[in-house]
């Protein structure tokens, strides 16, 4: 079993400071900590590119907490030797994720509807990086223990080879990656969503607060 961490140990031990990373992020709270961890060694671009979050509203919102999460860190961080952070909006396009889920309605979460949605998105970032002459592309998500970082870094190296971008490997939930987002995002304020993003886990986590309601009456 590889060890992500440990490989990108490595890339960051044998890396000239300064590289450009083009960074997928999902949300604020997904991407503290990595903003906090990677800016000591890479200038980054935030890609933000989510086309499966529903409804709108939601997706604007996570938008806006990105956008200020960037704005207040670079502000308290400012003189400490840290790499510079922008952000870059990517399309909102639902129906391509509509098109994209079409005949997995039914598929459990973390399932095929959910490897091929990381694809979706890890792809706009690696033809963004690539575009971009960027050194590196990845995502927040592996930081999730409900996102499968082994099939991440699977697609991810598959989309490296096929635009010319190395992929970092990364497992953000490991040295308590998490544990620290969640930290951060108290101390940032930072809105955390109760669910992924799409209209499915969505559905899903309203069922399950209603079972759970249901079992204390």
């Amino acid at each position: 079993m590889r060890n992500y961490q440990k490989e990108l140990d490595k890339v960051l031990e044998g890396m000239e400071p300064g590289k450009r990373l083009l960074l997928h992020s999902c949300c604020a709270p997904c991407s503290s900590y990595v903003l906090e961890y990677l800016s000591r060694y890479f200038v980054i671009t935030v890609l933000y590119y989510n086309p499966n979050i529903s409804p709108e509203e939601e997706y604007r919102k996570r938008e806006e907490e990105e956008r200020r999460f960037i704005g207040e860190f670079e502000e308290r961080t400012a003189g400490t030797g840290r790499y510079p952070i922008s952000f870059r909006r990517g399309p909102y396009e639902p129906e391509a994720f509509r098109r994209m889920a079409r005949g997995l309605e039914r598929v459990p979460e973390g399932g095929e509807r959910c490897f091929r949605c990381y694809e979706q998105r890890l792809r706009k970032a690696a033809q963004a990086a690539a575009d971009g002459g960027y050194d590196y592309f990845c995502t927040t998500l592996s930081i999730s223990p409900l996102k499968n970082a082994h099939k991440l870094m699977e697609i991810g190296e598959r989309l490296a080879e096929e635009y010319g971008v190395s992929y970092l490997p990364s497992d953000f939930k490991k040295r308590n990656g998490y544990k620290r987002s969640v930290e951060l995002s108290g101390e940032y304020g930072l809105y955390r969503q109760n669910y992924c993003g799409c209209v499915f886990s969505r559905e899903e986590t309203m069922q399950k607060l209603l079972y759970r309601e249901a079992g204390t009456r």
